[in-house]
């Protein structure tokens, strides 16, 4: 008899193990884990490895090739909401990617300009609906609390000077390496990909 795991193929087994973790980190924090949404980031990864996620019943997905758009802030946020205007399409939800740890290689607005970004985003791009903030913690696994207690004070500053509830915004941060900590921090997103499908996998450059 197949085992589950050649059953179910390696990704599949993966993601339950991640959905596992992560409901004991939510209980942990006296959360449930219905408020926590797993995106599973396939990045590099074929088709047929996305299928077996899929197939295991998994519907939220994610790429993070377009985190640039924020880099440039409103001028990209402009740009953004008049191409979703353009195409006639309900308004995209969006979350802002917020540079917590000040380092150069990491895209998103400084914290000190995340409220101000938010409020250009609710007030004048109306194709665009704001719905939280995002962060990517540091590879230095003892700094990134500090990171993610950045975003969550965002959070309070942007639902302060918008008047919505906190409950309402959205906190994304969190992936294969810190997601627990994250959910005990308030993460309402946690972005999965090497857990679930592995290393990526580039193409080898062809040598002359």
């Amino acid at each position: 008899m197949a085992s589950s795991a050649a059953v179910d193929g390696v990704a599949a087994t993966a993601l339950r193990s991640v959905l596992q973790r992560v409901q004991l980190a939510a209980e942990k924090s006296a959360r449930k884990s219905q408020e926590i949404r797993v995106v599973a980031v396939s990045k590099t990864k074929p088709v047929s490895v996305l299928r077996q996620v899929y197939d295991a019943g998994h519907r939220c997905f994610g790429e993070n090739y377009v985190q640039e758009i924020v880099e440039k802030a409103p001028q990209i946020a402009n740009r953004l909401n008049h191409v979703v205007g353009s195409i006639g399409r309900k308004p995209l939800k969006v979350l802002l990617q917020v540079n917590t740890s000040g380092e150069e290689s990491k895209s998103g607005v400084e914290p000190s300009g995340c409220v101000e970004l938010a409020k250009h985003v609710t007030s004048g791009c109306t194709n665009l609906e704001f719905c939280g903030l995002m962060t990517i913690g540091m590879l230095d696994y003892t700094s990134t609390p500090e990171n993610f207690k950045t975003l969550a004070n965002c959070r309070t500053e942007v639902c302060k000077e918008l008047g919505i509830p906190e409950e309402q915004c959205e906190l994304s941060m969190g992936m294969s390496s810190d997601f627990e900590l994250a959910i005990e921090m308030g993460s309402t997103n946690v972005r999965i990909g090497s857990t679930i499908f592995g290393a990526r996998e580039y193409p080898k450059k062809q040598s002359n």
